[in-house]
């Protein structure tokens, strides 16, 4: 099962209020009077060593040195009473910050010099206080509402009701007093979120192991790369490189306990603070905005609405999965007492492993087997030709000085006309996010700019042949599912509505659906090849697929876990929460495997500051990507004249429509939970314990 990753691509990066930044938080904005804007203290530019940081900080603050004058060019009216020159003046504005903004939230978790990843981060901070200003201009928020949006052309009226909304979501209609604490409390959540995402990032742990035997069961290629060090000792780390094939394949159950224990400590107990810090300053945040929590706040303007129903989903899914969960949890537990007959739990650091076994010996799917054929560079070429073949572009390297020598720089056309950009950091190195997210540079727009994106994971393949999980393979074709929604989402006339601008709760639908094709014998035949070059063999696909439902169930009730640790964090108040009895609790209810002492998940899972209350999202998009792939297995899953309209219909539209209406465009229905229902069937379990 694939591990939680951020992916930041994913979130709709701007609430339409210009370039308020949602995924920095700033749930409102506030703008003071000028005299306010003289006497407000601003975050100081260090003064760095390296040449690349000092130009960093050049380029940084001529941009938003820029955007400050372009602000202050529509507080002054200058662009009143022409509505079109009013809007391509706040969407200049919006290009100009989204660059600077944009550049440092990439580089400030890829940049290999750590000089550019501080002045970056100080970048994205500077932006939050400009972003402050814009998002409580009562002298743009008039000029914006003066608009006669009946006169409008449906895209114009959608920019301008969007743009309004989230100006009232902003608080700009509060007092004077209120608009400084908001504005205070946006700069608070801001720094607070980078210190939780840093401390996460830069905390790597490591055990240690004394003898090769203990790294039984993994693979020779995994054994040759962790030889002992001058101390006679075998290091192994948090990083997932390291991590993910203990958990999977070493028999030794003390070592993946003990491995299992120190990656949900990472954070801690640093972000314990920083949390704590965090929860209360977004719900004081909402409390000043007029709603009860900050889950009332965030899921306002999703697809969801309501915290209940966020709630009322996320115990609808548990409740769907549980008898398949059930299931697979007994299979789990016969196979633990063939290893140790008193057993009477099975472990959260033992269920993948187990799962590696039961389907290794039930479904005859050995994943080392399966690796032999996913090496990092034929994957990539694998993927590539798939999206030209599906979506008829061509894939062109590009000429272009990157942050750091493995990475790797393309561009997507189709026929003669460019359509974006992008960037593959997608190997592990000191200081750099360890997880797999897709960033954006650079949104696009029509008749103008090109998107540019760049996927950044922690895949092997630097050095050595690089063999992929298969559950790596499919986390890279997700992650480029975003990468191709961005950018071919990337041709609107808007910013705003420009790139993934879709509701939040959708924007996972895409890359989910796409997971589908590292499933096809068709596609995998196109790349997957092992060092003698045969390809993968059908049997061996079909046992995939065989095995591949295994598991499924408990996934998704897990997955329940970590919504409602999201949801429930944010929908009360903070000084009421008390964190281990919390998740113990949580833990009890929705996922089958219990809490193991010693472990302070919650500083380590980064979401709670990227998605706060919403991380019910990854499952409703869930259901929304099955009922969208459910249109290709009808029609076939290489059939172009699909994934024309796929295309046409639900990723270039961007934020121009709703969600709904783009699922519904796509499948001329309405979206449907019976697909995701089917898929829960407990058939296979039943299968397996016969």
């Amino acid at each position: 099962m694939q591990v939680i990753f951020w992916r930041p691509e994913g979130l709709k990066k701007y609430l339409t209020v210009t370039g308020l930044m949602l995924v920095l938080f700033a749930a409102g904005c506030s703008t003071p009077t000028a005299d306010k804007k003289a006497e407000a203290e601003v975050t100081p530019w260090p003064e760095p060593e390296s040449e690349p940081a000092q130009a960093f900080i050049a380029q940084c603050r001529a941009d938003l040195e820029t955007a400050e004058e372009q602000l202050d060019r529509l507080e002054a009216g200058e662009f009143a009473g022409d509505t079109q020159a009013l809007l391509h003046a706040i969407n200049e504005l919006d290009v100009v910050s989204d660059r600077a903004v944009s550049r440092a939230g990439l580089y400030f978790n890829v940049h290999p010099d750590p000089e550019v990843r501080e002045v970056a981060n100080t970048c994205k901070e500077r932006a939050v206080e400009l972003f402050s200003d814009i998002g409580l201009s009562r002298p743009l928020f008039k000029q914006v509402s003066d608009i006669d949006t009946e006169a409008l052309s449906r895209l114009d009226r959608r920019y301008v009701t969007e743009m309004l909304e989230g100006f009232e979501r902003s608080g700009v209609d509060r007092d004077e007093a209120t608009r400084e604490r908001v504005r205070e409390l946006n700069e608070i959540i801001n720094k607070l979120g980078q210190r939780f995402n840093r401390n996460i990032r830069e905390d790597v742990r490591q055990v240690t192991v004394s003898s090769a035997d203990a790294l039984d069961g993994l693979p020779q290629d995994y054994i040759d790369s962790h030889s002992p060090n001058e101390e006679g000792e075998i290091v192994i780390t948090t990083n997932y490189p390291d991590y993910l094939p203990v958990m999977q394949y070493a028999h030794d159950d003390d070592l993946r306990l003990r491995l299992y224990k120190v990656f949900r400590q990472r954070g801690y107990p640093e972000n314990e603070t920083v949390l704590k810090e965090l929860l209360e300053a977004r719900h004081e945040l909402a409390r000043l905005l007029g709603y009860d929590n900050y889950a009332e706040y965030v899921t306002e303007n999703k697809m969801i609405e309501t915290p209940q129903n966020a709630q009322n989903f996320i115990d609808d899914i548990s409740t769907v999965a549980s008898p398949r969960a059930q299931a697979e949890y007994d299979v789990l537990l016969e196979r633990l007492r063939k290893i140790d007959p008193d057993a009477d739990v099975v472990g959260d650091w033992q269920k993948t492993y187990l799962e590696e076994l039961v389907k290794k010996e039930q479904y005859e799917v050995d994943a080392q087997e399966v690796r032999q054929y996913f090496r990092y560079s034929e994957v990539r070429d694998g993927i590539f030709e798939l999206t030209e073949t599906l979506f008829d572009v061509q894939i062109r390297p590009w000429d272009v000085d990157p942050w750091h020598e493995d990475v790797e720089a393309y561009e997507i056309w189709d026929g003669d006309e460019r359509l974006g950009q992008f960037y593959l950091d997608m190997h592990p190195r000191e200081g750099k996010y360890k997880h797999a997210a897709a960033f954006s540079l650079q949104d696009g727009l029509k008749g103008g700019q090109p998107p540019i994106k760049a996927l950044v994971c922690n895949f092997p393949g630097a050095e050595g042949p690089g063999y992929m999980e298969h559950s790596q393979v499919e986390t890279f074709l997700h992650e480029f599912g975003h990468l191709l929604h961005g950018i071919f989402a990337g041709d609107q006339p808007w910013l705003a509505l420009s790139g993934i601008k879709t509701e939040w709760d959708f924007v996972e639908a895409p890359s989910q659906m796409l997971e589908e094709w590292v499933w096809d014998a068709d596609t995998l035949k196109t790349f997957a090849r092992n060092s003698e070059g045969e390809l993968i063999p059908d049997e061996l696909v079909e046992k995939m697929n065989l095995g591949r439902d295994f598991g499924r169930g408990l996934f998704t009730r897990h997955q329940m876990f970590y919504a409602s640790i999201s949801l429930n964090l944010y929908n009360q108040e903070p000084s009421a929460i008390e964190f281990e009895p919390l998740l113990r609790e949580l833990q009890g209810q929705y996922s089958p495997f219990p809490y193991v002492d010693d472990t302070y998940f919650h500083t380590s899972f980064g979401h709670l500051y990227g998605y706060s209350a919403i991380y019910y999202t990854y499952m409703w998009s869930k259901v929304i990507a099955s009922d969208m792939f459910s249109e290709f297995k009808r029609e076939g899953l290489r059939n172009t004249e699909v994934a024309r309209r796929y295309r046409e219909e639900v990723l270039a539209p961007g934020g121009s429509e709703d969600a709904a209406v783009l699922v519904e465009n796509f499948l001329g229905r309405p979206y449907s939970f019976d697909a995701f229902a089917e898929e829960l069937s407990p058939d296979v379990v039943e299968e397996v314990e016969e």
